[in-house]
């Protein structure tokens, strides 16, 4: 489903979730459509075609923030946001191994 034009076009994938383009992506993300373009380049990103999710506008904006405040180039600070994710969910098996093993104590 589409509507309207520019920057106030809004299509949704199959599944529901919203799509941005790559200039709705860098309006939102406050960055350039060359800069979107080198985040897909480098697979900071994973576009849908030619759309970008909102939980890429997201990283794209993590990423911003590591390159800024800890100096981190694009791929240094996609690996940071990559091991923080994997830690998390590391994390949150720990606790239900945990849970598991109280519950059989």
């Amino acid at each position: 489903m589409t509507t309207s034009m520019g920057l106030s076009r809004v299509v949704w994938s199959n599944g529901g979730d919203r799509l941005y383009s790559f200039e709705q992506a860098a309006y939102f993300t406050q960055t350039s459509v060359p800069l979107i373009e080198q985040f897909v380049t480098l697979g900071l990103v994973e576009p849908t075609g030619t759309m970008l999710r909102r939980q890429d506008l997201v990283r794209v904006v993590q990423i911003q923030r590591l390159r800024r405040d800890l100096g981190l180039n694009l791929v240094g600070a996609a690996m940071v946001l990559d091991m923080a994710a994997e830690i998390a969910q590391l994390k949150a098996q720990l606790r239900v191994y945990q849970t598991e093993l109280r519950t059989r104590n």
